[in-house]
């Protein structure tokens, strides 16, 4: 794809020609002469965003110009929270054209200016190759670039911060600085707080040291103060402690301690939920913390024996303790409240590229980047999904080729991005400047591995996992010795390069001895064993412009800027999605990637229809009919009947940590009926396989969120038997009964030969209320059961069970008598109820929601043969039930769109706004999960934060 001053790259645009000083651009994706813009159709869209808790609207913005391929909820993200200029002004950006060329235009021309190519055309290219894959969401910058870069304001492009604190007062007051003014630019950082003496050390003055446990709360207060009144989401943060610190237990007991405290103080009475009026008054809530543990400990663990913690300003050991007490004590804490999680000291160091310039001794707050203290790094992540190929045959494979060119592109732009970034703090941008750490990583790993048919928690899954990573990696520093052999490499390289070439040849090992599964990702291996020797031999002639290449982030906001169905490295999280339609209204609709897994495996078109149709009826493939049960764990999600085992998350790191410069975010969930042995065995296994850092959340641990109600134990209503009389309170539906006269319709039908009548009676303004079904032969075993079954039916519906409900779940439902009806509206029915359900959605049910089902009159039948819309005249539309207005040609789009899914689809419930609380409704379950500050709907995980479907918010820094 390049070439430099050392000699033509493979794959460059001129080979055989004289080098000249720069980078040769090779074209992707685009043609010579077209713009990438003039090649898609654009649409106006309108964006309104509401918080669900009031009504109120948080957003609006109209007219605004979006590719038609863009979904509402990717438009409606990027528009909200990237978009620069205030609303309502001339200044303010109103196309997604605006937005990419800010920034692609402010990255070619600092390549330019700092000598990255080698004529104006290669820059060019460059630039158009950049808007192409922006705008067909093939990759995303993070987050700050979006907000910064080629504004008047600082371009500060880092997501990712790492601190230092040392033991004296004036370092500590600098680090509630620093700390407050990187939350205040809407980012996080993360800190060890080791080198600060212990509670159990002596002042110079004499007296007893505060000790770093007591400094935390300084810090927490100001998180948690510039959280409420800057930004909208909670300050992220991470605070590490070692192992051998003599504080250590304090450390542990921070959090746990303060739990109990919240049950307390919500058992008397008081708002403890997360964003309540009373959790403020709880400490050490505004930061993650972890252990950092080394291998001597391990080891001690392993073999039962002693431990010694150390003084900080002398390194003697002033205490021993029992090293699997302290382990076991790390892992009830993580338990009982999710914190801490661990972080393996020695394999972090051991990939450590630039050990003679420090020691590797914290992370970031989502623990994907590790590098030196006061450095940050900028991230970007490519869609997985965008390099999956189904040829003419059916069959599918990983593009690795062109994987690589957008990987080499990507990173070229990450790394000029640094020649124009500002950084928070001077320590930190001349860190950044001197080792220019980039953090490249992917999305959408879960979906890919379904559509290509491989179980998460598999060896095959696995395998193209890592393959996927070696060769992202290996691309990465392939191109950064390039660009070494152009601009220069870090000013750092010089002292760390044997460091540095140890661990090139280290990731190339682990390359080469890696397990290759399958047709997929055999080549993926291949290309990626093709990409390490290049980066032996280039590195070993021109070193390496950048001191680290990788990561695997979060990918929350920019996740849903790219319509990825999953974040960074974690698995579905459901089945059955959430789904905003243009125009307003919203659908469940079976997940894309099932039908393409099922293709994969085998299956018969008509078998994929019918195992699509249960997964949209049950949320799960069990009992699917015609499913093989050997191809259940294909379709295991991260919740659900079928939800992937803690070590099938914990296998999945591993295969993909030897081949990442950094870490990875991803909290490892474990039920609430896991046991503490079992959650020292995951961090056990941790540093068994390798991984860098590991955080565990067992579901409903915590109490400052929204829980699921639960009885109480038989042995807590014992213990609380003397205490004063609490007052329970049950909720249960309500039944609402019809008034004596009540408006009805009776509508004879016919099906099949079978004669019947139907009365369908209301409330008087409040919808359907009750169904009288007869069948005209009286006493037969059908008769009966009709009247048994519009019994059961109106006493559903006075306990408020919704109609669309019942739709769902009845029409196309199979049996005789079916056939042809008297009714114009439905000449055909698959059985009674199939008529009599689609025959009530077209009295009782609004347009937009029975459109979604597929479910028309025969006039509007034929206002589709005449205009190609099924849309009702302007006095029809239900226009309460409109979330937001938009043009007709967007609401042809979602009408294109609905056709590809409405097979599979239905109306999503009106409680539902986010997949997260469409899976609560199908499952039965509450998602361990906080609100959104901005936005109210729950979030879901992404890595090691929280991420909102509904406004694109994070509780996390990317």
């Amino acid at each position: 794809m390049t070439e430099t001053t050392s000699g033509p790259a493979r794959g460059s645009r001129a080979k055989g020609s004289k080098a000249s000083k720069g980078l040769r651009i090779e074209r992707i994706h685009t043609t010579p002469g077209v713009h990438p813009y003039d090649e898609v159709e654009w649409a106006s869209r309108d964006v309104v965003m509401t918080n669900w808790r009031d009504g109120s609207v948080n957003f609006e913005q109209r007219g605004v110009e979006f590719p038609d391929f863009w979904s509402v909820n990717a438009v409606n993200i990027v528009t909200s929270k990237y978009f620069r200029g205030a609303v309502g002004s001339p200044a303010r950006e109103s196309s997604l054209k605006q937005l990419i060329d800010r920034v692609v235009k402010t990255y070619r021309k600092a390549g330019e200016d700092n000598g990255y190519f080698a004529s104006p055309a290669d820059a060019e290219i460059f630039e158009h190759e950049l808007a192409y894959a922006l705008l067909h969401q093939i990759f995303s910058f993070n987050s700050p670039v979006w907000f910064n870069v080629g504004t008047t304001q600082p371009q500060q492009v880092s997501a990712c911060f790492i601190l230092s604190v040392d033991d004296s007062m004036e370092s500590i007051l600098d680090w509630y600085k620093e700390e407050g003014m990187i939350f205040k630019g809407g980012s996080g950082a993360g800190l060890n707080l080791s080198r600060i003496r212990s509670s159990k050390e002596l002042l110079s003055s004499g007296g007893n040291a505060s000790g770093p446990v007591s400094f935390m709360r300084g810090a927490d207060a100001s998180a948690g103060t510039i959280k409420s009144g800057g930004a909208t989401r909670r300050a992220a943060k991470m605070v590490v402690l070692d192992v051998d610190h003599p504080d250590v237990e304090a450390f542990i007991d921070t959090k746990v301690k303060e739990e109990e405290k919240i049950r307390a103080l919500r058992d008397a009475g008081f708002d403890m939920d997360l964003g309540g009026d009373d959790i403020t008054s709880v400490q050490y809530q505004n930061a993650n913390n972890s252990v950092r543990v080394n291998d001597e400990f391990m080891k001690a663990v392993e073999a039962g024996s002693k431990f010694g913690l150390r003084a900080r300003q002398t390194g003697d050991v002033i205490e021993e303790v029992d090293a699997k007490g302290l382990f076991r004590k790390m892992a009830e804490a993580a338990w009982a409240c999710a914190d801490p999680g661990v972080q393996y000291d020695d394999t972090i160091n051991h990939w450590h590229t630039s050990p003679e310039s420090g020691r590797i001794t914290a992370s970031n707050p989502c623990s994907e980047y590790m590098h030196l203290d006061n450095s940050s790094c900028n991230l970007a992540s490519l869609n997985l999904l965008k390099f999956l190929r189904d040829d003419d045959q059916g069959n599918q494979s990983f593009d690795a080729e062109r994987f690589a060119k957008v990987v080499e592109l990507v990173i070229t732009a990450m790394d000029i991005s640094i020649c124009f970034a500002d950084f928070p703090t001077q320590k930190i941008g001349d860190t950044t400047r001197a080792y220019r750490q980039l953090g490249i990583g992917y999305a959408n790993l879960g979906a890919l591995l379904m559509a290509t048919g491989h179980a998460y928690d598999s060896d095959g899954g696995r395998a193209l996992a890592g393959a996927i990573t070696s060769l992202m990696t290996g691309t990465s520093y392939k191109r950064s010795a390039e660009l070494a052999a152009v601009v220069g490499p870090y000013d750092g390289y010089a002292r760390n390069a044997d460091a540095h070439k140890r661990v090139m040849k280290q990731h190339s090992d682990a390359n080469g001895s890696a397990k290759r599964m399958d047709d997929l990702d055999t080549p993926v291996w291949a290309a990626a064993t093709e990409a390490w020797q290049d980066v032996l031999r280039l590195g070993e002639k021109n070193g390496f412009r950048n001191a680290q290449a990788s990561v695997l982030a979060p990918t929350g906001t920019i996740g849903l800027m790219m319509d990825c169905d999953t974040t960074g490295v974690e698995p579905d999280l459901a089945l059955v999605k959430f789904k905003k339609l243009v125009g307003g209204g919203s659908m469940q609709i079976v997940n894309n990637t099932v039908p393409k897994a099922l293709k994969r495996l085998g299956y018969q078109p008509e078998q994929i229809e019918a195992i699509v149709d249960h997964i949209a009826e049950h949320g799960n493939v069990v009992d699917a009919p015609g499913l093989k049960p050997a191809h259940y764990e294909v379709f295991d999600c991260a919740m659900g009947e079928r939800s992937i085992s803690p070590m099938g998350h914990v296998r999945m790191m591993a295969a993909a940590q030897p081949f990442l410069s950094g870490a990875i975010s991803k909290t490892v969930n474990v039920p609430e009926s896991a046991t503490v042995e079992e959650i020292e065995d995951v961090y056990f296994q941790g540093w068994k396989l390798g991984l860098k850092a590991l955080a565990i959340y067992r579901d409903n641990c915590k109490v400052g969120q929204p829980l699921s109600a639960k009885k109480k134990d038989a042995s807590d209503t014992n213990a609380e038997a003397e205490a004063p009389v609490e007052k329970v309170v049950e909720y249960r539906p309500v039944r609402k009964r019809l008034p004596k006269g009540r408006p009805g319709i009776t509508t004879s039908f016919t099906v099949g030969g079978a004669e019947g009548y139907m009365t369908a009676n209301s409330y008087p303004d409040d919808g359907l209320g009750e169904v009288f079904l007869k069948m005209s032969k009286q006493g037969s075993t059908l008769a009966g059961m009709m009247d048994a079954f519009s019994i059961a039916v109106s006493v559903g519906l006075q306990y408020g069970v919704p109609l669309e409900t019942y739709v769902s779940k009845f029409t196309n439902m199979r049996f005789e008598p079916a056939g042809m009806t008297d009714d114009p509206d439905v000449r055909m029915a698959q059985s009674i109820v199939d008529y009599i359900f689609r025959r009530l959605a077209l009295d009782f049910l609004p347009f937009e929601t029975r459109s979604a089902l597929g479910i028309h009159s025969v006039e509007e039948r034929q206002r589709h043969l005449e205009t190609g819309s099924y849309e009702p005249a302007e006095e029809e539309v239900d226009v309460e039930g409109l979330a937001q207005s938009a043009p007709r040609q967007a609401a042809a789009q979602s009408a294109s769109e609905a056709e590809t899914t409405e097979e599979h689809a239905v109306p999503a419930p009106k409680q539902a706004h986010t997949s997260a609380e469409l899976v609560e409704m199908q499952l039965g379950i509450n998602a361990d999960a906080p609100l959104c500050f901005s936005c109210g709907t729950k979030m879901q995980r992404a890595g090691s934060c929280y991420l909102c479907e509904g406004c694109g918010s994070t509780s996390g820094c990317s």
